[in-house]
């Protein structure tokens, strides 16, 4: 009589079907949601009124869907029918697992349903690190087995991964530094929480944003020579609006690029910069000048309708990406470890601008020309060594930036090529930095001084009356530092170049 009974399924086991915070998910960087136990079947979601309202949620003006943070990533929320409310209904909110075989009787399983449910019980493969000793029925005894031996090889694994020594640290470079930013931490202007991750985003930043070197080589009609005297006449127009510094070398950043991706003829190369310096003034400047300005300091050369036509053209190649580290931000970085000494700047910021007239400082990023400013600055005003936190804030060891300090050296050992760069700094409101950096350059190295004579001849004479190319570097300030000299200089990445199309 007993054997007409049903026989009594064990209750399955419902796991908590506690909602976790909404914001969980819709938040970038957040943790991830919990991943559910191992040998535990997942909980469905709740399908009651929240469902509802996020499927209002869910449409916007005139029946358009609007996509949640993070909630249509697949096309699974784009084939939903309007059935599949009645859908849900139907099912269940828990996914039983079926009872172990032990539990199981041939009153519930007929004998051809047993032998489907017997191929349905077989184990499938998982990963070593997701299977546990619980997940195994205990009739299967190989797939028990296999799961303790990859618990056991996982586990030794970890252990040696534990075990296993530390490589040797190298000395860092900076060792000995000072924490200056913790002097700043309740001042919010200067963001000291976050600003080793902007000047490190910075450094990536920069390396995007150089153009190339050499691109000279593929102007048919255009020379470095022209290049300086566009560069010349924009430091003069920049003067004379009374830009920000950032302006100015935003400016050259862009002829730079754009010049490395098109060719142009000579009539079209002040165009090119008085665009330039129009765009960089609207991106950096509070008030911009008028059109009309630039149309008077072009002479009235180009028309408005042109400047704003080459504008479009320009912005449309470079990209419209004008995030170019300026080398005066770096300026203001390492001034801190130099505790803002205001001559040691007036001065860092003549040698900076030399990379703005001088092609061969193109390749050099920007923060290595503020550093190196900076040190060949202090060197000329005697201010001492480079110290640890000179090293740290600027990122850079002196044997790093002496190649760059002696392209900027080399410049003020010869004759001055660009005139109105010279007057700027030669001005009180710049201490007079140009003629005091000059005349310190040719007192201290007399014997790589570089004449009139010698620019018009093309060659250089040395103490023994032997001649050389202007191109040489006659001061060697590794030797004089007693540093090596690297085999490997900063080099910024190759852009191609193509015609203008107009």
């Amino acid at each position: 009589m007993s054997s007409n009974l049903p026989v009594r399924r064990a209750p399955a086991r419902a796991r908590s079907t506690t909602k976790t915070d909404e914001n969980a998910y819709a938040l970038r960087g957040t943790s991830a949601a919990p991943a559910p136990a191992k040998g535990k079947a997942p909980v469905a979601a709740d399908k009651g009124p929240a469902a509802t309202s996020s499927a209002l949620g869910a449409s916007g003006v005139l029946g358009t869907r609007k996509r949640a943070a993070l909630g249509d990533l697949t096309n699974a929320a784009r084939t939903r029918s309007t059935n599949d409310e009645k859908a849900e209904e139907k099912k269940p909110a828990l996914r039983v697992r079926p009872p172990p075989a032990a539990q199981r009787t041939a009153t519930h399983l007929p004998a051809a349903r047993a032998a489907v449910a017997t191929q349905r019980r077989v184990a499938r493969p998982r990963e070593p690190e997701a299977m546990a000793i619980d997940d195994v029925t205990g009739s299967d005894k190989e797939n028990r087995d296999l799961a303790a031996d990859q618990a056991r090889e996982a586990k030794r694994v970890r252990m040696t991964h534990e075990a296993a020594p530390a490589a040797p640290t190298q000395r860092a470079k900076d060792e000995g530094w000072e924490d200056l930013d913790k002097d700043d931490a309740d001042d919010p202007l200067m963001v000291a929480e976050y600003v080793e991750e902007i000047f490190a985003y910075m450094r990536q930043v920069e390396m995007q944003c150089m153009p190339n070197g050499s691109y000279m080589n593929l102007q048919r009609d255009l020379n470095w020579h022209l290049r300086g005297v566009l560069a010349d006449w924009l430091i003069e127009t920049h003067a004379k609006f009374r830009l920000l510094p950032e302006t100015l070398f935003l400016a050259l950043n862009i002829v730079d690029r754009f010049l490395s991706m098109r060719t142009i003829s000579l009539s079209k190369l002040q165009l090119v910069g008085v665009t330039a310096l129009f765009i960089a003034a609207k991106y950096e400047e509070v008030l911009c000048p008028s059109i009309q300005n630039f149309m008077y300091v072009a002479d009235g050369g180009y028309t408005d309708e042109e400047i704003l036509r080459a504008e479009r053209y320009m912005l449309k190649v470079l990209n419209f990406d004008l995030s170019y580290a300026s080398p005066m931000n770096f300026l203001r970085r390492i001034s801190k470890a130099d505790n803002y000494d205001i001559q040691t700047r007036t001065v860092a910021k003549y040698f900076m601008e030399i990379s703005l007239v001088d092609h061969r400082l193109l390749d050099h990023p920007p923060s290595l020309v503020a550093a190196a400013a900076v040190w060949l600055a202090r060197e000329v005003l005697e201010r001492g060594e480079w110290t640890p936190t000179l090293v740290h804030y600027s990122t850079y060891a002196e044997p790093e930036l002496l190649g760059t300090a002696e392209i900027m050296l080399d410049y003020c050992l010869r004759p001055p090529a660009h005139l109105h760069f010279h007057k700027k700094y030669s001005s009180k409101k710049f201490m007079r930095a140009s003629a005091y950096v000059l005349e310190w350059a040719k007192n201290t190295f007399p014997h790589a001084v570089i004449t009139q004579d010698d620019v018009t001849l093309g060659k250089w004479t040395d103490e023994n009356g032997e001649k050389h190319s202007l191109d040489m570097l006659r001061v060697d300030l590794y030797e004089r530092h007693g540093h090596p000299r690297p085999t490997v200089l900063p080099l910024g990445p190759a852009t191609p170049v193509t015609n203008i199309d107009s």
